[in-house]
């Protein structure tokens, strides 16, 4: 469906990996016997393990925003948006060393191109629901120095819930919210992807 994408409980990610490590195992236990491909096996569980996207109940509140990453809310504040140049709320998300790492909409609506970013931001995703609502997602890279993976383009359309990125090993994810949005989250929190709600937009 649109709003889980379709990699059910294991992320895109991980399929070249488990593929390589399950064929070294085939081979190990082809050529050398099967107690030589154990390592494999073992390795493979733990790509399963790493590479985990399990599925997630999205509420169904038109005007609520989920949490785009599993993680920690490390930060909310008021701040200028560096990347449509308005008011905004900024709430930061620290996700797990050995959480789930993928990441997901927190909103449906369609992908749209940032018109503008400040010198040294890394590249957000600017969403924008059918009622006009703008939010920005931005993933940091991960304690490895690694690059985020984005499954999304310029004029995709969403599902709120939907897999739309992975950050090996959890990184950091902002989003960027219209600034009389009320949130629902506190400094500390701990909340889940695609199912736990951060924030409420509010219409007038």
């Amino acid at each position: 469906s649109m709003a889980t994408g379709h990699y059910p409980y294991f992320s895109r990610t991980g399929w070249v990996p488990f593929g390589v490590s399950a064929g070294l195992g085939l081979l190990a236990a082809q050529y050398l016997g099967w107690f030589w491909s154990v390592p494999f096996w073992i390795l493979c569980g733990v790509i399963v393990y790493i590479f985990r996207d399990p599925h997630r109940d999205i509420p169904s509140s038109p005007l609520a925003v989920v949490s785009p990453a599993d993680g920690v809310v490390s930060a909310i504040e008021q701040v200028k948006d560096p990347y449509l140049d308005r008011k905004a709320i900024r709430v930061g998300i620290a996700m797990k060393q050995m959480g789930v790492f993928g990441t997901r909409s927190p909103i449906e609506g369609k992908v749209l191109e940032p018109p503008h970013s400040e010198t040294g931001q890394p590249h957000g995703v600017w969403l924008r629901t059918d009622e006009q609502d703008d939010l920005v997602v931005v993933m940091h890279r991960g304690p490895l120095n690694n690059l985020p993976q984005c499954y999304v383009r310029i004029g995709e359309r969403l599902g709120q819930g939907q897999r739309c990125g992975y950050i090996t090993m959890g990184g950091l994810v902002e989003i960027y919210l219209p600034a009389n949005s009320r949130i629902q989250v506190k400094q500390g929190s701990h909340v889940r992807s695609g199912s736990d709600v951060i924030a409420i937009l509010v219409h007038k």
